[in-house]
């Protein structure tokens, strides 16, 4: 149990500073005008109250924050204190903050007039470079070292690359990358919409303010939050919730129905349902399918039904739950039926879910945030299964091309922004080449061809939805991994299910090479070069491409930080003119 005591700021200052050991917001924090977040102040050791002075350009920090803070003398019962004050805002203006020895700086910006009615952020979980060139040779084509076409996610007017590292590491996780776009504010692997402290409790963190919640507050508007995982993934969950661990998706569903989305798709169906219903995760008895139809929601389960909400003029809030977890990508669902697709045959596209969202979140005549996740293009990535990442992310593309489509026929009031959350270490290093009847016996690490002997790949002209309906072609793009656990190799699509590289090994926290490919003509062991606690290969840390258009795109150039995302968002939506 924590003690908290409040105290007014004269009774701080009996006592000789001591040192702080964390200051929260962090230095150099840039901070949206107006915005609310968490003020804290940890200290190594355990002190008195009133002996260390807080100050803000040099007054009181209560004078400045408007209010005392909560005093925790044992914090998690340990011999460390700690200040903490929830809920304030703070005007433009740069502020020294000083506890004891220890300083930091912020700097609170104020936005110009709104710009953009409507902001829709695309991400492609874990996309890299090298899953858009896949997505544009497969759905485009090329001839004579020329494509034959662009992908709507490159043409586009502005472009940046963005640095994607947290505030513990140079490797970021969805979480973390998420929320940075979504609140500005640099946090930790596993966090979201919140400073990851030290504490054990996963939801006392410093909080800041995420967008979902911010564009309601502020404006008014509608929100929606889109994604082909779990909903209550990294990605989509950054958008409006808090947490220190990702992996609480039980509390993190139950934010979101506080939050409450117009808009709510996705996987996760597992952690809405109580306890002891089929297929659930939950660990109470809550059924949150029926909290959120008794909130006025629209409840789907299947593309026919989220289909039918398009001719519905009724409907005003939506939840769609297409698979108890993930959903299964464009490549199983249209082609292989691999995956889940037999138990859960009727999963929208993410094309039709973003359909739905547009024609739902209009409605509101103030405006609305959208984000939209095409996030088993990192799934894939970890599992280096790599045909299956292209194919979402010419899934993601096309979600985009019929986005910007609708934003034109509305005279452009939208603000559109692509990018990946983070990198994989991928890279199209040339062909793969089965046609070599010739040459008999040929290793397959040997049909890797590179240079001018990579040549172009043979894969059939696409469909009108840009998807090549072969993938198993004589010469194919040969997509690697830089990250790598033990696994068999075979230089071949997976055609039966979706790839799993590595399983448990026989010592705790160890994997081997899943044997199931072992046997395949050609397939090799492949020593990994990652710890053999790792499962799957890891993200990576290069920038990632940001690519915009619409009212406020202009501000998307050259080289950016992951936190400039979420200024671009408030600027384009004006969210502190005024301030």
């Amino acid at each position: 149990m924590r003690a908290f005591i409040t105290l007014p700021f004269a009774a701080l200052c009996l006592v000789a500073p001591a040192t702080a050991q964390t200051l929260y917001p962090i230095d150099r924090a840039d901070i949206l005008a107006g915005s609310h977040f968490d003020f804290k102040v940890e200290y190594p050791g355990l002190q008195k109250p009133g002996s260390v002075p807080v100050t803000i350009n040099g007054e009181p920090y209560a004078k400045v924050l408007g209010r005392t803070a909560a005093f925790i003398e044992r914090e998690d019962g340990k011999d460390q204190s700690a200040l903490l004050l929830r809920d304030v805002a703070l005007k433009p203006g740069t502020y020294k903050v000083q506890a004891g020895a220890s300083t930091v700086t912020w700097n609170v910006f104020a936005t110009g007039p709104r710009k953009a009615k409507n902001v829709i952020l695309f991400i492609g979980d874990g996309m890299s470079p090298a899953h858009r060139v896949g997505a544009r040779l497969l759905s485009k084509g090329i001839a004579q070292g020329k494509s034959l076409g662009k992908l709507a996610i490159d043409d586009m007017p502005h472009m940046a690359l963005v640095a994607t590292a947290g505030s513990d590491s140079i490797i970021t996780d969805s979480a973390n990358s998420a929320s940075a776009y979504a609140t500005g504010h640099k946090t930790a692997n596993a966090a979201m919409g919140v400073y990851a402290d030290r504490t054990a409790n996963p939801f006392d963190d410093p909080k800041v303010e995420p967008i979902a919640k911010l564009v309601k507050r502020r404006l008014g508007l509608a929100v929606g939050i889109v994604t082909n995982t779990e909903i209550e993934d990294a990605t989509p969950a950054a958008m409006a919730t808090h947490t220190r661990r990702r992996a609480t998706y039980d509390q993190i569903v139950e934010q979101f129905f506080d939050v409450k989305p117009d808009v709510l798709m996705g996987g996760g169906l597992a952690n809405f349902l109580p306890k002891d219903a089929a297929g659930s995760k939950r660990k109470d008895a809550i059924d949150y399918v029926a909290k959120f139809r008794d909130a006025g929601y629209r409840y789907v389960t299947t593309a026919s039904e989220l289909n039918a909400t398009g001719a519905d003029a009724s409907t005003s809030k939506l939840l769609g739950l297409f698979n108890l977890g993930n959903m299964d990508g464009a490549l199983d669902r249209k082609f292989l039926k691999g995956g889940t697709v037999k138990k859960f045959p009727e999963q929208p596209d993410l094309t039709e879910q973003v359909k739905a969202a547009l024609t739902i979140l209009s409605k509101n005549e103030r405006g609305f945030f959208l984000m939209v996740e095409s996030g088993m293009i990192d799934k894939y990535a970890h599992a280096l299964d790599m045909e299956r990442a292209v194919f979402d992310t010419i899934m993601l593309d096309n979600a985009v091309r019929q986005t910007r489509d609708w934003a034109k026929a509305r005279g452009d009031d939208t603000l559109i922004l692509v990018l990946a959350d983070h990198n994989h270490p991928n890279s199209l290093v040339g062909t793969i080449n089965d046609d070599m009847s010739t040459v008999p016996n040929v290793p397959m690490r040997e049909r890797v061809g590179v240079y001018e002997k990579a040549g172009f790949p043979n894969y059939p002209k696409p469909n009108a939805e840009g998807y090549p309906d072969r993938i198993d072609v004589s010469r194919r793009i040969a997509i690697f991994s830089a990250s790598l656990p033990d696994h068999y190799e075979t230089y071949r699509p997976k055609l039966d299910n979706p790839n799993v590289p590595a399983v448990a090994g026989k010592e705790p926290l160890t994997f081997v090479a899943n044997e199931r490919y072992k046997d395949v003509p050609g397939a090799m062991l492949r020593p990994g070069n990652l710890p053999a606690m790792m499962n799957a290969s890891v993200h990576s840390g290069e920038d990632v491409i940001l690519t915009a258009a619409g009212p406020g795109s202009e501000r998307v150039h050259g080289a950016m930080d992951n936190t400039e995302v979420f200024r671009v968002i408030a600027e384009a939506f004006g969210l502190a003119h005024g301030e």
